[in-house]
């Protein structure tokens, strides 16, 4: 039988898993309140660009501005009690001095000076403090970016546990790869990774940056970070792809895709031998790697020299005596 064959060829073959890849942004900060009430306005739409320290929200703060309102009322009358004091103790050390009053009169006028004293600085502490809390009820961009979906509605009663939006920064991503502790021993900052589309295109070139110390008790898997720089905008935070970790490389034969089949899970290629009366073809099990390109990583089975059919192996039985297929000549 006439069939065609090329001879195995060894290669450098880089080894290489694949997984699945989350990114997120290298600079993106989810948005919750640090107070508790309603929603009374919202200044921003999903997909706006906002600059740091420009409102998002406003949640009601007429309760915080009571509670401001009566302690500064409050500091008021303890300023007047301190007034008060500071006469009063005045007064005492001219009455002390012309021996009018004793030394326990003054110390007492002294005590109250300084109570009322620390009355006025405590309130004032309050103040500010309430203060602060009231500039809260007014929801801020921390920096500048876009902004995310708005899950929340004018009326919505939020509390410090609520997500209000996202702002994320354009630009740099990282990619969050979670790999199965079996290869935690081959895993290391510095190993090349690819991120591919859907069909197998590089959409990004990075390296590992970033290994976690821990497992992941739940998946028994373990976390890995690349910095992926993405300055055509190519990606999107959040998008799930894959991500392929060349873990190294090794020398070995490659066979064409075309010269191997599966028969119940299992690969055999046909190899032609010479056993001393010509060509004849055997059936061999291989075990095969990674595809790159045309060709199979051969892992055991083939060996670099060897002749495998390419063509016909439908046709074919392990015995039979084949012989080089001739190209036909081109016609002028």
């Amino acid at each position: 039988m006439a069939v065609r064959f090329v001879v195995a060829q060894s290669a450098s073959v880089p080894q290489s898993t694949e997984y699945l890849a989350q990114l997120r942004s290298r600079h993106s900060a989810v948005i919750n309140p640090q107070v508790e009430g309603q929603v009374t306005k919202i200044f921003v739409a999903s997909g706006d660009t906002v600059k740091g320290g420009e409102p998002l929200m406003q949640i009601d703060p007429r309760k915080q501005e009571a509670t401001v309102g009566s302690q500064e009322a409050t500091r008021a009358s303890k300023e007047a009690a301190l007034r008060l004091a500071q006469i009063q103790y005045e007064r005492a050390e001219k009455l002390y001095a012309a021996g009018v009053i004793s030394k326990q009169d003054l110390d007492t006028a002294k005590t109250a000076l300084d109570t009322a004293k620390a009355d006025v600085e405590s309130l004032d502490a309050q103040v500010r403090e309430q203060r602060v809390e009231l500039h809260y009820y007014q929801v801020a961009a921390p920096m500048g970016g876009i902004v995310g979906d708005i899950p929340v509605r004018v009326g919505d009663r939020v509390t410090v546990a609520s997500v209000l939006t996202t702002v994320d920064q354009p630009g740099a991503l990282e990619a969050y790869i979670y790999v199965p502790v079996e290869r935690s021993r081959d895993l290391r900052v510095g190993l090349p990774v690819e991120l591919l589309d859907s069909g197998q295109n590089v959409l990004a070139r990075t390296q590992i940056t970033f290994v976690s110390p821990e497992v992941n008790p739940d998946t028994q898997s373990i976390l890995a970070k690349a910095a992926v720089d993405n300055h055509k905008e190519q990606l999107r935070t959040a998008e799930v792809t894959r991500a392929r970790i060349t873990w190294g490389q090794h020398q070995g034969p490659v066979v064409p895709v075309v010269a191997v089949t599966r028969i119940n899970g299992q690969y055999f290629a046909f190899v032609a031998l010479d056993e001393g009366k010509g060509l004849v073809a055997r059936q061999r099990l291989i075990h095969v790697g990674e595809v790159y390109g045309n060709d199979y990583t051969v892992l055991d089975g083939v060996k670099p020299g060897d002749r495998l059919i390419v063509s016909g192996a439908q046709a074919l039985a392990d015995g039979i005596p084949v012989v080089e297929a001739k190209t036909e000549a081109t016609k002028p």
